[in-house]
């Protein structure tokens, strides 16, 4: 009898094993085919193709300003400021910056004896012209009055012209980027460099690119340009020239990009990178590059369905350094896998995390 009890208790403790045995292997399999994953709802949106070129920003004017004559030195004030003009000062075309002393040569000009010779001869000839209407005088006599009034004009104008080589004036709207100091009253020669101005309100980049892209090109097609000191900021450009010709050493051609600048955020000398829109659609199925599978020269992606990873064929259309356009195998609120891609394989069950 106790033999009996005994081996009914040692069945009983391997069927308790066997069940215990069996339940920890199902859950072993349920936690290693069950695989956390991120996903993303797909949705419509624009994609762009570029063709990308670096490249230094230039001003769109740019002007050293050296002395015509030779005077003693002396810097205006900003009329916006009342403080003498320094470097960044926005200027204004025809604004006075810099004047010179030279009471010598203004002498030589005779500017206020021409100006009352002038102001004689137009009285004159003025005068001539009355009297020979009432038969007074030949034409040969108005003729005279005419050439001397003429002469007088000319010789005017050309003392108020040497009268201007003593001040520096802004050829144009512009920004002070250098004005080497110089004491007032200083005495400085003619063709001496005194002040540069740019006018970056609008800037040029000139490019390369190889002989490939040529065709991709056309003018103002849009670039999206970015300086490299400050990569999370963009500025838009046009492209406005193209070069039909290929170097011969490096079968590369030029072309010209052009940036509105009107708030003077991106700098003249900048490292910039052009990214020229040669394609766009406003409305696509955009997918993350990264996430696409190589399968022997096919493309696949996994979308999730029920709870399960189901690898796709797709075919792609735009694409750029981060996102392609997918043309067919997938459909607007398809939820493609984002991370945890690497491992899945089909009909695998999945665990979307946020």
């Amino acid at each position: 009898m106790t033999v009996k009890k005994t081996t009914i208790a040692f069945f009983s403790l391997a069927t308790l094993l066997v069940l215990w045995s069996c339940k920890q292997e199902t859950l072993n399999v349920d936690t290693e085919t069950t695989i956390t994953v991120k996903a993303a709802e797909l949705k419509p949106k624009a994609i762009q193709e570029f063709v990308t070129a670096t490249g230094t920003a230039f001003p769109i004017r740019d002007v050293q300003l050296k002395t015509e004559q030779a005077g003693r030195y002396l810097l205006h004030a900003n009329p916006r400021t009342s403080q003498l003009f320094r470097m960044r000062d926005i200027i204004k075309k025809d604004e006075i910056l810099i004047s010179l002393d030279n009471p010598e040569f203004v002498n030589q000009t005779a500017f206020e004896s021409k100006k009352l010779q002038h102001e004689s001869a137009q009285r004159e000839y003025t005068t001539q012209k009355g009297v020979y209407e009432k038969g007074g005088i030949t034409l040969k006599e108005l003729a005279d009055a005419q050439r001397s009034f003429v002469d007088s004009t000319y010789a005017f104008d050309n003392a108020a012209l040497a009268l201007k080589k003593l001040e520096v004036r802004s050829p144009f709207d512009g920004v002070i980027v250098d004005l080497p100091h110089f004491t007032d009253g200083q005495w400085i020669e003619s063709n001496t460099p005194v002040i540069r101005i740019m006018d970056y309100a609008r800037l040029y980049a000139d490019l390369t690119l190889p002989g490939k892209e040529m065709a991709r090109l056309a003018q103002n097609q849009h670039v999206i340009v970015t300086d490299y000191s400050q990569p999370n900021t963009t500025v838009s450009g046009i492209l406005t020239q193209i070069s039909p010709a290929l170097d011969a050493e490096s079968r590369m051609f030029k072309l010209r990009v052009e940036i509105p600048n009107s708030d003077l955020r991106l700098k003249p000398g900048s490292f910039i990178k052009a990214d020229i829109v040669v394609l766009e659609k406003a409305s696509a199925l955009v997918i993350p590059k990264s996430i696409i599978l190589d399968r022997r020269g096919a493309k696949a992606v996994f979308v999730i369905e029920r709870g399960i990873a189901l690898e796709r064929r797709i075919q792609t259309g735009i694409e750029n350094v981060d996102e392609a356009e997918v043309t067919s195998g997938l459909k607007a609120s398809d939820r493609v896998v984002t991370e945890g891609f690497e491992t899945l394989r089909t009909n695998a069950r999945v665990k979307i995390i946020e």
